[in-house]
């Protein structure tokens, strides 16, 4: 249905852009967002607090660990990319940019 493409569509833009305003966001899902946001901006600040506000929150350690892999993985391909001026191909619109906008 294109409703629920554009519904879904409208949720990832949202959280990608600033996911403290996607009010569909539950607890757990807010408090894995903080912690992905705290790891690619203050790697050196994390501690054993962070991961056990993700337990607290019903995530468990596999969940934590996958999680963690995942964003450090991210961090680390952006930070290639930028470095060497990687640009994004031409399939790839910027966030926000309608398909008909360009």
């Amino acid at each position: 249905m294109p409703g629920e493409d554009e519904a879904a569509d409208a949720f990832v833009e949202q959280v990608a852009h600033d996911w403290r305003e996607a009010a569909q966001l539950n607890a757990a899902e807010r408090a894995l967002c903080e912690f992905a946001e705290r790891l690619s901006q203050e790697p050196s600040a994390m501690d054993e607090a962070d991961v056990q506000e993700l337990r607290a929150q019903g995530w468990s350690d596999r969940a934590i660990h996958d999680a963690t892999q995942i964003i450090a993985y991210f961090n680390y391909i952006n930070r290639v990319a930028e470095a060497l001026g990687v640009e994004l191909e031409d399939f790839v619109r910027p966030w926000g940019e309608r398909p008909n906008d360009s």
